[in-house]
Formats: C-alpha cells, sequence, structure tokens
C-alpha cells in the first residue's frame, strides 16, 4: 500500500519524478511507481541536510572571538558537552572521534525534532533512517579497532583461549552484529511511538493538551539522539582500548 504523501514530497513528485527514478536506478533499484519514486522519509532527510548545511553556513560566518552570539554559544556548548563525553569514555585519542558521533548526535536531533512542525515528518520513524545511521556507526568503530590493533583487533573474536575459539566466534560475532540492530530498533521503535501519539492527540483536541505531547516528543527526540550518540561512542571505546 503506497504511503500518505506529505506536501513536500507531492511538490518533488510533480516537479522532480525524473531524477527520483535516475538516482533510483543508479542505485540498482526501481520505484514501484515511476510517477512516485520519492518517499516521505527520503525528502524530509534532504530537508534536514539543507537545513544543516545552512544553518552551519550562517553559524560560520558569525564565529566572533570577541563577540560570540547566541547560536555560537549554544552549539559550543553542544560541542564542549560531546567532547567531555568522549574524555570520559575513549582513552585514545578521544577528540579525533567527536566528528562522527557529534554529526550523528546533529542529524538525528533535527531528524527527530522536524516532526513536530506541522505537515512534516520524522524521517527518524522510518527504519531505513536509523539503520542507515547504525551502519555508519558500525563501520566506523571496527574501523577504528582495525586501524588501532591490526591484526589482534580480529584475534580477540576468538577468545583468551584456543579451545574456546569454536564457542567464542560466533558469540562475538552476534554480539557485533546486535548493536546495529539494537540502535536501530531503539530509535525507529521510539519516533514512531511518539510521531503517532502526538498525531493522535492533535486529531482528539486542539486546546494545550496536544503542548504537552509535543514538549514531550521534543524530550523523547532529545534523548534518544544522545543515546545513540553515546552508545556509538561506547563502541569506539571498546574497539580502540589497549587492554581489549
Amino acid at each position: 500500500m503506497q504511503e500518505h504523501e506529505i506536501w513536500l514530497t507531492r511538490q518533488f513528485n510533480e516537479h522532480l519524478a525524473g531524477l527520483g527514478n535516475f538516482l533510483l536506478g543508479l542505485a540498482g533499484q526501481h520505484a514501484e511507481a515511476p510517477g512516485h519514486p520519492w518517499k516521505n522519509f527520503i525528502v524530509m532527510q534532504l530537508v534536514v541536510v539543507l537545513l544543516m548545511m545552512v544553518l552551519f553556513a550562517i553559524l560560520r560566518s558569525r564565529l566572533s572571538v570577541e563577540r560570540p552570539g547566541k547560536m555560537q554559544h549554544l552549539f559550543e556548548t553542544i560541542y564542549l558537552f560531546l567532547q567531555e563525553t568522549a574524555s570520559q569514555n575513549i582513552d585514545d585519542h578521544p577528540a579525533d572521534h567527536v566528528f562522527i558521533f557529534g554529526t550523528l548526535f546533529i542529524f538525528i536531533l533535527f531528524s527527530n525534532l522536524i516532526g513536530i512542525v506541522p505537515g512534516l515528518e520524522s524521517p527518524t520513524q522510518v527504519p531505513y533512517v536509523p539503520a542507515g545511521c547504525a551502519m555508519l556507526a558500525f563501520v566506523y568503530y571496527n574501523y577504528i579497532g582495525l586501524k588501532t590493533h591490526k591484526f589482534a583487533y580480529i584475534k580477540h573474536f576468538a577468545g583468551p583461549v584456543w579451545w574456546l575459539t569454536p564457542l567464542m566466534i560466533p558469540i562475538e560475532i552476534a554480539s557485533h552484529l546486535a548493536r546495529p540492530l539494537s540502535l536501530t530498533v531503539r530509535l525507529f521503535a521510539n519516533m514512531f511511538a511518539g510521531e503517532k501519539l502526538t498525531l493522535v492527540f492533535l486529531s482528539l483536541t486542539y486546546f494545550m493538551v496536544p503542548a504537552v505531547f509535543m514538549g514531550l516528543h521534543a524530550f523523547v527526540a532529545l534523548i534518544q539522539a544522545y543515546v545513540f550518540a553515546l552508545l556509538t561512542t561506547l563502541y569506539i571505546a571498546g574497539a580502540s582500548a589497549h587492554e581489549h
């Protein structure tokens, strides 16, 4: 069954259907309906990325040591908080990894919050988006493990003693594969439930009560973005730890 198109997705399908089909073709995919290749979650991701680019372009143009503005103070606070989180958990060059989970935090936070805007949807309520973020975290922390420990990182999957190897390898592989699954399900389930709950109460009443649930939705959006970034930090810490 075709999903309900929000107004922005409808504009993309009316005016950019050819581009959408072309991009799907490059990825080896084909739209179920050639006239509607764009999906809500794809369009909303593009909107989030565009908002981030515009916001950071404005922020960069206003950076000042002598007279920092409110926006600069806000993002400096976010950066220092993420840097402190990294320093508390990662022993090996923690500042080198802030960019990855910082980017994930900002992208997921914006993606979560944009659903509060009437007529728009949170792309993170569709499992493909959290899965993509989770796979990025999965690839990155394993890359850091290989870069830091070389072959010893793979060797640790075999366990501390050779006779446990047949048991430890499948356990370790299953444990690592469960991480992106856990990240995906946690973020998707919370945002999907929050989005539907907000819509239900908006349809029941328009006086004060929806504002409470929109505030709750914003709180959940912030918490889920932080949990995703924190777990990514912990995975990096485990992969790069020298006592591994």
